[in-house]
């Protein structure tokens, strides 16, 4: 219990809200005190319940009588200008005139914004005009075929058109004042456009404004784009270096025209140069806008000369864009104007349900503009005004014994800043490589906090290295920062995912509509994912931005302080090639730093995707964080090269004079914190890379100087080599190798082990990595059925990516309690209270409880597990470093470890069976002279000649000079890394200077040659549990499930009784549904009708690559997995 005072400041209607909710917890003391005896939860309650309806006018503090001389401030909701960091309230004010809202004033640009979003939202449509286009809307026809040129490629000509018949295609002045002064021949626009059918090339002879306009109109549905992959490799290697030579390129085959068979591709290209209903001259509020808002563009024609000058066009273009677009996608997903009042029968879009058209086109140019000049009006808001989180306790508290380093990173900080009055204002880019199980998680929180505007508040994007991200890993965060549910948000995979973790089985199923059918390609859904949030509070100003009938999701997503998400979701802000899935990451990243956690975990090609979001972060004046106790040389440098060409645009935009960025590296060692001089890109770069070498330095001396936690030897496999290259590794070679690994199973248990204090039995928690899912079955077979030596019991466990959702979520949750250790020296592990791992140690006469966890990659990552010992098939030299932070996670040690506990494998599969490159699939080995390494002997490429050896990082952090790439396994990692991110010389569409220095970030081209995550598409299947049998069915457009278990060859296979006895986790589908049915089903429903509902929810799973020559098997135990027809071989 606690004594607490609270303190309202509120105005007009909050007063009554805020008494409301204080008055029905504590005792009134005053007009504007409260105070109360409370325990900790029900103070949580008063604050969520006041935070519900929080306005500008609410002000209310709390504070914590802690003793007769002694009272805490715990937090403030509302506006917290009411009070000073103690929570004292000002007994005086002074007033100030500003000449412009406090929230413009250093948004110079603003004007501009304004004006081409303006003009290209009341052109973009423009094309939709044609005959071609309204007939598609009204037709009752329901074959859907494409425009063979899209209306945005029309509405370019139209412009196009407009320009020439100016008389002046090098000035801008000619064409803006046809449309100020209505001047313009419809006609003649009509002739010009019709003589202009076969020109392929439209963007190119425009003057300086007309190229941006023209390029928002271009890409207000997609970005200019490449289908034939031939013609994309011509534009590898082709600098461009002015938007003048890149619009040269773009034809209306990048994207903007659909080719058919050629008679009906040439009569229906007639109707596109077709204008029955004219030229929207006759609309008169058109036109009206039309004049005022090229009025005003005109006038910014001097300032469009500084823009090109400066380089800040880019951060224009790139708040314009996102203005129009979502300007667009509000009002094609609002009702028609009623009061719309025009004598035009042109037709914008039709309604998805009736089929019937619904707005005009020219009220629809109109409010479009009208609603993205709303947008453009709140950047800066969104920017600067959005909530963030007070008050977190838990970052108040000193860091615990061992966690010290956290503080002095805070301090450090605190100190930097009071010798540099700017700092705050100023670029920051951090490297964090404190080593596993150190607390990064905080410290980056800690760190972020110091770095706000005021020094005590939280605002930041926590971008995690994974595929997925579950709600548990969401529970750790709020956990470990000492976050409340209303302050993060989690964005998750599915809805399936957060309804498991939630137990809430609402059922919601939407048809599919072909929005470009109905003429309303902007009606997309800006989320897909789901997102995890509490209640979101009031915050007017983005009403401008989503009409109110759409979901609040959309408004928690950019409002809530901290938002944790998979980077993949953030890497829609750079990555999306069509569609408006950019716009909340973009705009959510205006306003929040990003933190990139395990940012290493990644390919050469990921890295320049992820140099790219850097790159916007920069751009948007944002603060951003890598953390990783394994960041390689070349990748530090990459990105904040990409950093600080970011920094240096939004420098421009903003007229900053001060445009020195702030490098800044921390570890639990040692914080280094250093001003860069970012006005010249490759001298910052340089200064960055001398002084993360000297921080290098440091870390490596200290490293080698901690207590040896992982002690490796190598498991020797030479004889089991095959002789010559091989497609299937031959079954008793096989064998061989997985004997080879249960007998190192076997002795690292002995070596590492606890000893049950009930049962006297001796026990260990160990991995099994393996590169790739096929494997990792068949090794978890092989273990159930092996023989084992006398007196050992094993307990196995397949973990991988390819299982059944609830069947997945069920395995993680069990190992997230068992392999959690953080028990002290002779202490008793948590885990052998659990019911599961106590069954099993009760239930065996046996001396020796081996449980082996055999898994991919995915346990690499994300996963806070602990083990005894763990075995390695090597991918990479990261991968071993990774695998190796699992064990000993949490516990301390007094002194160095004697046995080896990690057994490193020295060849891996594919290098068993001579495969020409080994390290792949993950790892960084590529088949071409560069990056093709000379052995696959693991003892060769570690250069290992002692019997056992320490694991640490170094290898990976500190490269050699100069790089074996094709000798060593780390020199390897280091050049991908050098040759993806610091090529400064390279040019093209290809290389990272595509988006930083050149021209090309204009089109989807560096996004096509170096997508985020490429892979073979996976099919979405769910497994159909009906009449208690399995159906793996995929789910078509109106939410029907149809059996595919034939088409794909799943055979279903069952465990035999050895193999059923020796699972560490026997899971039943069946029985985890019948569980959840009673859990959630009425007193009248049937509960096998429950089950079937509950596994087209809950049974999602991704098929995997595969062809015909394979069959897939499947069972509960070990999910879907490739079965070789030939052999049965499973790799």
């Amino acid at each position: 219990m606690m004594i607490v005072t609270f303190i309202s400041q509120c105005e007009k209607k909050a007063i009554p809200r805020t008494r409301r909710v204080l008055d029905a917890f504590a005792d009134r003391i005053g007009d504007n005190t409260w105070q109360t005896v409370i325990t900790e939860d029900g103070l949580l309650a008063v604050k969520k319940l006041l935070r519900k309806t929080v306005t500008k006018n609410t002000a209310v503090s709390c504070h914590w009588i802690r003793g007769r001389r002694r009272s805490e401030l715990l937090w403030i909701v509302g506006n917290r200008n009411k009070f000073n960091e103690q929570g004292i309230v000002p007994v005086n004010t002074t007033r100030k005139s500003l000449a412009q809202n406090k929230w413009e004033n250093d948004w110079h640009y603003l004007p501009i914004i304004k004006a081409l979003v303006a003009v290209s939202a009341l052109l973009h449509d423009w094309g939709k005009a044609t005959v071609l286009f309204q007939q598609k809307l009204l037709s009752k026809n329901n074959q859907f075929k494409g425009d063979p040129l899209r209306h945005e490629w029309i509405s370019c000509m139209l412009l196009n058109a407009l320009v020439q018949s100016s008389g002046n295609t090098k000035s801008d002045q000619a064409w803006l004042s046809l449309l100020i002064n209505q001047s313009w021949d419809e006609d003649l626009l009509k002739q010009t456009i019709l003589k202009n059918s076969d020109q392929s090339k439209v963007l190119d002879q425009l003057p300086p404004l007309a190229q941006l306009v023209a390029w928002l109109v271009v890409s207000h549905h997609r970005l200019p784009n490449l289908k034939d992959d031939k013609l994309l490799k011509a534009y590898a290697a082709e600098p461009v270096n002015h938007i003048a030579e890149l619009f040269e390129l773009i034809e209306a085959d990048w994207g903007y025209q659909n080719k058919f068979e050629e008679k009906e591709y040439q009569q229906r290209l007639k109707l596109c140069f077709e204008f029955e209903q004219g030229l929207l001259t006759h609309s008169v509020e058109w036109t009206k806008q039309i004049k005022k808002w090229s009025s005003r563009l005109l006038q910014e024609s001097q300032v469009s000369e500084q823009i090109f000058i400066d380089g800040s066009w880019r951060v224009i273009l790139h708040h314009a864009r996102l203005c129009l677009m979502l300007g667009d996608h509000y009002y094609s997903s609002c009702q028609a104007d009623k009061t719309w009042k025009t004598n035009l029968l042109l037709v914008a879009n039709t309604d998805p349900l009736t089929k019937q058209a619904k707005q005009y086109l020219d009220e629809h140019l109109v409010r479009v503009s009208d609603n993205a000049m709303r947008v453009a009006q709140s950047l800066s808001r969104l920017a600067d005004d959005m909530e963030s989180a007070y008050d977190i306790q838990k970052l108040k508290k000193k860091s615990s014994q061992g966690f010290e380093w956290q503080d002095q990173a805070v301090k450090g900080i605190q100190q930097f800043i009071q010798k540099n009055e700017t700092a705050r204002k100023q670029g920051w880019f951090i490297v964090n490589m404190a080593s596993t199980g150190k607390g990064k998680t905080i410290a980056n929180a800690k760190i972020m906090q110091a770095l706000s505007k005021d020094g005590g508040s939280l605002r930041y994007i926590l971008a995690l290295g994974l595929r997925t991200l579950t709600l548990q890993t969401g529970d750790s965060y709020r956990h470990d920062i000492g976050l409340g549910n209303d302050e993060l948000a989690v964005l998750i995979g599915s809805k399936a995912v957060q309804e498991l973790h939630h137990k809430n089985t609402k059922n919601d199923q939407k048809d599919e509509i072909n929005i470009e059918k109905i003429g309303s390609e902007s009606l997309e859904e800006l989320l897909e994912n789901e997102l995890d949030y509490d209640a979101m509070p009031q915050a007017d100003f983005m009403n401008a931005l989503f009409p109110k009938h759409q979901e609040q999701r959309n408004k928690a997503f950019l409002y809530k302080p901290v938002l944790t998400c998979t980077i993949d979701h953030m890497m829609a802000a750079t990555e999306t090639k069509r569609g408006g899935k950019y716009i909340l990451p973009s705009l959510r990243l205006s306003s929040s730093d990003l933190v990139i956690d395990e940012v290493d975990d990644f390919n050469g090609q990921d890295l320049i995707a992820i140099a790219r979001l850097i790159h916007l972060a920069g751009m948007l004046g944002r603060k951003v964080m890598i953390s990783s106790a394994t960041i390689p040389p070349a990748l530090a440098e990459g990105f904040f090269y990409a950093y600080q060409q970011g920094w240096s645009l939004y420098c421009a935009f903003k007229k900053l004079k001060n445009t020195d960025a702030v490098a800044m590296w921390v570890d639990e060692f040692k914080t280094k914190i250093q001003t860069i001089d970012s006005s010249q890109a490759m001298e910052a770069t340089q200064q960055f890379k001398h002084l993360h070498h000297s921080f290098i330095e440091l870390r490596a001396d200290a490293l080698n100087k901690q207590i040896v936690k992982h002690k490796a030897y190598i498991v020797d496999c030479a004889d089991l080599v095959a002789e010559k290259e091989v497609q299937r590794l031959d079954q008793s070679l096989q064998s061989q190798y997985f004997e080879r690994i249960k007998q190192n199973v076997e002795q690292l248990h002995l070596d590492h082990h606890t000893i049950d204090s009930q049962t006297g039995k001796k026990v260990s928690f160990g991995v099994v990595r393996v590169a790739n899912i096929p494997p990792c079955v068949a090794l978890t077979q092989y273990l159930l059925n092996a023989e084992w030596s006398k007196s050992i019991t094993p307990r196995v466990m397949a973990y991988h990516s390819c299982q059944v959702l609830l069947l997945r979520s069920e395995q993680e949750r069990h190992l997230d309690q068992v392999l959690k250790r953080k028990e002290k020296r002779a202490e008793q592990p948590a885990a052998f209270s659990n019911d599961v791992i106590r069954q099993h140690l009760d239930s065996t006469d046996d001396k020796h409880v081996i449980f082996i966890l055999v898994a991919t990659p995915v346990e690499e990552v994300g996963r806070d597990h602990d083990f005894d010992w763990a075995i390695v098939e090597p991918s990479s030299y990261r991968s071993i470093i990774q695998l190796a932070g699992r064990v000993l996670r949490h516990r301390k040690l007094e002194h160095d470890i004697q046995k080896p506990n990690i057994a490193l494998l020295q060849y891996n599969l594919r290098g068993l069976r001579k495969a020409k490159v080994a390290f792949e699939k993950p790892g960084f080995e590529v088949n071409n002279d560069k990056f093709k390494l000379q052995t696959k002997n693991l003892t060769e490429l570690l250069e290992i000649t002692a019997s056992d050896f320490n694991i640490n990082a170094i290898p990976r952090i500190k490269a050699n000079q100069p790089l074996q790439a094709i000798k060593k396994l780390a020199d390897l990692e280091h050049a991908v890394m050098v040759d993806a991110l610091t090529s400064y010389n390279k040019f093209g569409a290809k290389p990272l200077n595509a988006w930083l220095t050149q021209k090309w970030f204009l089109t989807a081209l560096p996004q096509r040659f170096t997508p985020f995550r490429q892979s073979s598409p996976n099919i979405q299947l769910f497994a159909v549990l009906k009449n208690q049998k399995l159906e793996f069915s995929i789910k078509d457009d109106f939410g029907k499930y149809i059996n595919r278990n034939g088409f794909y060859n799943i055979h279903h296979i069952q465990l035999n009784e050895l193999e059923n006895k020796r699972l560490w986790l026997n899971r039943n589908y069946y029985d985890i549904l019948c569980r959840l049915a009673l859990d959630n089903s009425g007193e009248n429903e049937d509960i096998e009708e429950k089950i079937e509902s509950l596994s087209k929810r809950y049974g999602e799973i991704m098929l995997p690559e595969y062809d015909e020559n394979k069959n897939l098997i499947y069972s509960e135990q070990f999910g879907l997995v490739v079965l070789d027809k030939n052999n049965g071989v499973v790799l």
